[in-house]
């Protein structure tokens, strides 16, 4: 079986790495092109891209692939992409959180097949892995689904759970998940040869949209209950980060632990900052004891640690 395969991230390059280690014929990788990134803001190459040419594959990075795009360059592009599929022989088209829509001209060409980050249609959209630790959701899963025109909206070949622990953040839910992808897409394509997969219609019932996270979303609201802003502070590590602020000082909070019990003190009144107690922040409902900090320009840091160069005791989160 012939695959081309289109994905950005890292989580992709798992499923790359799956696919082509189980010996599928990979002619063609489609990924995003190269961005700025790091310090000097020099462009980097996705994740994808490096694993396809560490292993001789073509790689293809257009900016779009709608040939009616008002921008020439990128109609232009995308034109050329097109003939490239069309030239190109496969069998399937395997996407993992590629990036760009593919239109219903490449739909069309031959079965497109995607591997996505949550039990559909529990989180359609862009950031399933965030929303279902910031809900409170205690289980998740992939989803292996024929794709269509709307978004995550196709039929289901494959589905498995796993349960969303108390300490995962998206990390490392992220980790897990991109290892259950590539597993369950060789699965599904070994299926597809022997005409094994059969299509079920996802439910009208119970569908959520993941929204594309924000940074503006990750500045945490004390009046909020510590349930809450615990599930924020590990639904946005490791990015945006979640943070407060301190006499004016951004401090991204990478940890937290809810405590029982409450406080009468108002939302955000460091409660304590020491060596016994660790640092305790009053919520508007019941407390936090954060675990790990870091001040603008430091490292990530334990409490105990954070609070010998930076003193909270007495202050207040904002």
């Amino acid at each position: 079986m012939k695959v081309i395969f289109a994905g950005t991230p890292e989580f992709a390059a798992v499923a790359l790495q799956s696919l082509h280690e189980a010996g599928f014929e990979i002619p063609l990788v489609l990924t995003q092109p190269d961005r700025p990134a790091g310090r000097g803001m020099q462009l980097q190459p996705s994740a994808v891209k490096q694993y396809a040419v560490k292993h001789g594959i073509e790689v293809l990075q257009p900016l779009s692939l709608r040939t009616d795009s008002k921008d020439p360059q990128r109609a232009e592009e995308a034109k050329a992409a097109h003939q490239r599929l069309l030239s190109t022989p496969y069998d399937v088209m395997v996407v993992a959180a590629y990036g760009l829509i593919l239109p219903r001209s490449t739909l069309d060409i031959k079965p497109c097949i995607n591997i996505h980050g949550s039990l559909l249609p529990r989180w359609r959209g862009a950031a399933p892995i965030h929303r279902a630790i910031e809900a409170g959701d205690s289980e998740t899963g992939i989803t292996i689904m024929e794709m269509e025109e709307g978004l995550d909206t196709g039929p289901m070949l494959l589905i498995e759970r796993i349960a969303i622990d108390d300490s995962d953040t998206t990390g490392s839910l992220h980790d897990k998940l991109a290892a259950l992808g590539g597993k369950m897409i060789v699965e599904a394509l070994n299926k597809m040869q022997h005409q094994q997969l059969e299509a079920v219609v996802q439910p009208e019932e119970g569908v959520n949209y993941a929204a594309k996270i924000s940074k503006e979303e990750a500045t945490l609201d004390f009046t909020q209950s510590a349930v809450d802003i615990s599930r924020k502070i590990r639904a946005f590590n490791p990015f945006p980060g979640a943070h407060g602020s301190v006499n004016g000082t951004v401090i991204k909070l990478w940890g937290a632990e809810v405590l029982d019990g409450g406080s009468k003190s108002p939302a955000g009144t460091v409660l304590a900052a020491d060596a016994q107690h660790g640092i305790v922040v009053a919520c508007g409902t019941g407390s936090l004891r954060l675990t790990e900090l870091q001040k603008p320009g430091g490292k990530r840091l334990p409490a105990a640690e954070f609070i010998k160069g930076f003193p909270l005791e007495g202050l207040s989160f904002a």
